[in-house]
């Protein structure tokens, strides 16, 4: 009688969404971008904007999906731990607001990949134009005008460039730049062309030639990485999922009946709610490892 109560209820949302409901569902979702906007760290803001850019970020109908499937997830494993509505229902919505930091970890995983792809085009173009114009400045004016980077390194390379004719030296420019992005390939480079334009070395053509070697051997073992990562991503979702339908094993080995005399005794209820929310811990860490590791050095 409870399941087909609540089917009845999502009959009822799906039908007044699909005539009715577009306006509620477009204010409810006005509100939502509000909040965001009000309440989320400047440099996140920022970071989703780019993502937005790239044409990576999800759309409303993606999220509502998200959800959806988050929501009826969270009621169907717990009604199967609990057989309770109403500890569904709290489940339920608990699980919707993991979505804002899940997607949260997602933007700064594809903002952090994104970065990493431009810091190597810099270096690498950078090093190649060099070996025309034997000037560090010049090499930073030629990259910056063939349009292969993009914000917000094209923004600090313009800013290098001022800042080296402003102070007369690449030093200040260089410190600014390693400082910002703090990745072995920038710093090498950096110092590699601070040496040469300080010291006045000679030919260096060789040890430029080196380093666009072992840039190329980074780049490749990163992108291997991550393809390895996603692999063992995916299992461990569904292996964290599987734990959670460990409950109906428990109930097949005691019987159905035998289980729901055991949700009277509250340490049962306690032991059962210390598993699903350790089990959401230890998925929720795996997701924030994989989207903040993301192996760029």
């Amino acid at each position: 009688m409870e399941f087909l109560i609540i089917a009845v209820i999502a009959i009822f949302i799906v039908l007044y969404r699909m005539n009715t409901g577009a306006v509620t569902y477009k204010f409810i979702v006005g509100k939502v971008e509000e909040a965001y906007d009000k309440f989320a760290p400047y440099s996140f803001k920022k970071t989703r904007e780019k993502v937005k850019e790239l044409g990576m970020e999800y759309s409303a109908k993606q999220y509502t999906t998200q959800v959806l499937m988050f929501a009826g997830g969270a009621f169907a494993v717990s009604y199967l731990y609990f057989y309770s509505i109403i500890i569904s229902i709290v489940y339920a919505v608990a699980a919707v607001f993991v979505i804002p930091y899940l997607s949260y970890l997602r933007c700064k995983r594809i903002y952090s990949e994104f970065i990493f792809e431009q810091v190597q085009v810099y270096a690498t173009n950078t090093i190649m134009e060099f070996a025309t114009t034997q000037s560090f400045v010049k090499s930073l004016e030629g990259v910056y005008a063939s349009g292969v980077l993009e914000d917000p390194i094209l923004s600090d390379v313009k800013k290098m460039i001022e800042m080296s004719y402003t102070n007369g030296s690449i030093k200040e420019s260089i410190d600014f730049m390693n400082e910002k992005y703090d990745y072995h390939i920038v710093r090498n480079m950096h110092q590699l062309f601070l040496q040469i334009t300080l010291e006045g070395s000679l030919d260096a053509s060789d040890t430029l030639d080196a380093m666009l070697t072992d840039i190329d051997a980074l780049v490749e073992g990163v992108y291997r990485d991550r393809i390895d990562r996603a692999a063992f991503h995916k299992s461990f979702l569904q292996y964290g999922l599987l734990l959670y339908l460990l409950v109906m094993l428990i109930q097949y080995l005691v019987g159905n009946d035998s289980y729901l005399k055991l949700l009277d005794d509250i340490l049962v209820r306690i032991l059962l709610h210390l598993i699903i929310i350790i089990n959401s811990y230890f998925l929720l860490s795996g997701e924030k490892y994989y989207n903040e590791n993301v192996g760029a050095e």
